[in-house]
C-alpha cells in the first residue's frame, strides 16, 4: 500500500533481474511502483498507471528505450524520465537528453546512485508541477482581476457617459457654444477611458486555446484590406499614405480572422500613429521559405535602441515621436500573442530617424499538404 501523495514511477527493463533490484533498492521509500518488460508494456502501463517518474532501459527487444521516450513525451511532457543502458556513451546520452530524459545512469549503479537519481528526479517533478499550477493559479487570477476591475471601472463610466448623452440633449437649446464644445470634451474624454478599459482587458484575457480551436484556411489579403480599410479615414486625417502590397493570388494562412485582423489594426495603427503628416505606410506580404511575412513599414521617427527592447511589453509606451498621439501600450502586447497563438511571431527592426518595420510571421500552407493543424480537407465548420 503506498503513501498517500507518494511518487508513482514505472521501471521498464527488458531483464527482470533489473527491475527486482530497482524495486528492492526502492523499498520502504515513499514510491508507489509498477514494473514493465518491454517497451509496449511500459506505454500501456503508462496510460493506466499515469506516473509521474519513469526509469526505462535504453537497449530493450521491440521498442527502445529512444522511442519510449519519445512517446512518454508525446503523451505527458510533464512525466519526468530517466534513462540506464549498459552501453553508456555521450552519444547516446545526448540523444536520450534530445528526446525529453531529464538523467542518465550508466550500468551497473550502486543503490545510493539508483536512490540519489530517483529523489533528483521526484523532486524534478514536483517542481514541474508546481510550476504548472502556479501558472494556472496566475491565469486564473489575472482574468478574474481583469474582470472585476473593468466591471467596478466600467459601470460608473457607462453610467457617466449615459447621463452626459442626457445633459447634451437638455441643456442644447439653452447652452452656449463654450458649454456645449465642453460637454463634447468631457464626453469624448469618458469614451477614451471606456475603450481603454476594454483594451487593457483584451491585453490580459486574450483566450490562446479559442483562437487555435476556431482556425481556417484565410488568404492573407483579406485581414490585411480590412484592417487597412479600418484605419483609411485616419491615415487620410493626416495626409499619409496607406498602401499594400500584397501579389495576387495571396498567400494563405491557417488563422482566425478576426484576432488576425485585430493584430494588424494594431500595428498598423502604431504606425500611422507615429508616421508625421505626409507620411507613407506600407502593408506587404510575401511567401518566404515556406512561412508568410506580413511586413508593416513605416516612414515614421523610428524607435531608439534604449526602447526597442520593450516594445512588445504591456503598457509600455515609447517615448520615440512627437505626434502627440498616445495609446493604451498594449496593443502590441496583444498582436505578439496572437502571433504566437498562430504558431508564428512578430518582431520589429527599427533605426531612429528612417522608420521601423514590424513584420508578423506565420506558417505557409503547403501545397500538398494539410492546410493546418487539424485540417485534412478543409476548413472547420
Amino acid at each position: 500500500m503506498s503513501a498517500p501523495g507518494a511518487t508513482r514511477i514505472l521501471i521498464i527493463d527488458d531483464e527482470e533481474i533489473v527491475i527486482d533490484s530497482c524495486v528492492a533498492i526502492l523499498s520502504g521509500e515513499p514510491y508507489e511502483i509498477t514494473t514493465a518488460t518491454d517497451g509496449s508494456k511500459g506505454l500501456a502501463q503508462l496510460r493506466e498507471f499515469r506516473p509521474d517518474l519513469v526509469v526505462v532501459d535504453l537497449k530493450m527487444p521491440g521498442l527502445s528505450g529512444l522511442e519510449v521516450l519519445e512517446r512518454i513525451r508525446e503523451a505527458d511532457a510533464t512525466i519526468v524520465s530517466v534513462v540506464m543502458t549498459g552501453y553508456a556513451t555521450v552519444a547516446s546520452a545526448v540523444d536520450a537528453m534530445k528526446r525529453g530524459a531529464y538523467d542518465f545512469l550508466p550500468k551497473p549503479f550502486t543503490p545510493d546512485e539508483f536512490r540519489l537519481i530517483v529523489r533528483r528526479a521526484a523532486e524534478k517533478r514536483a517542481l514541474v508541477l508546481e510550476t504548472l499550477a502556479l501558472r494556472r493559479e496566475r491565469d486564473l487570477l489575472r482574468e478574474h482581476f481583469a474582470a472585476i476591475v473593468s466591471h467596478e471601472v466600467k459601470s460608473p463610466l457607462a453610467a457617466v457617459q449615459q447621463n452626459l448623452w442626457v445633459l447634451e440633449r437638455e441643456l442644447a437649446s439653452v447652452a452656449s457654444a463654450d458649454q456645449r464644445a465642453r460637454l463634447e470634451r468631457v464626453r469624448i474624454r469618458v469614451g477614451d477611458m471606456l475603450k481603454l478599459v476594454d483594451t487593457w482587458r483584451r491585453g490580459v484575457t486574450v483566450d490562446l486555446e479559442t483562437i487555435r480551436a476556431n482556425c481556417a484556411v484565410v488568404p492573407v489579403s483579406v485581414p490585411i484590406q480590412k484592417a487597412v480599410e479600418s484605419l483609411s479615414v485616419h491615415a487620410a486625417r493626416k495626409a499619409i499614405d496607406l498602401v499594400t502590397d500584397v501579389p495576387d493570388p495571396a498567400p494563405e494562412v491557417w488563422a482566425h480572422e478576426v484576432t488576425l485582423t485585430e493584430a494588424l489594426v494594431n500595428i498598423i495603427g502604431n504606425a500611422v500613429k507615429y508616421t508625421p503628416d505626409g507620411g507613407r505606410v506600407t502593408v506587404g506580404a510575401q511567401l518566404v521559405e515556406g512561412a508568410v511575412r506580413i511586413a508593416v513599414a513605416d516612414t515614421g521617427p523610428g524607435i531608439g535602441a534604449e526602447d526597442l527592447p520593450h516594445v512588445f511589453d504591456a503598457f509600455y509606451s515609447s517615448g520615440s515621436g512627437s505626434t502627440g498621439e498616445r495609446g493604451s501600450g498594449l496593443g502590441l502586447a496583444v498582436s505578439r500573442r496572437i502571433a504566437e497563438a498562430h504558431g508564428g511571431s512578430l518582431t520589429v527592426e527599427s533605426t531612429p530617424g528612417k522608420g521601423s518595420t514590424f513584420v508578423i510571421t506565420l506558417p505557409g500552407l503547403a501545397e500538398n499538404g494539410p492546410a493546418g493543424p487539424g485540417r485534412d480537407d478543409g476548413p472547420a465548420a
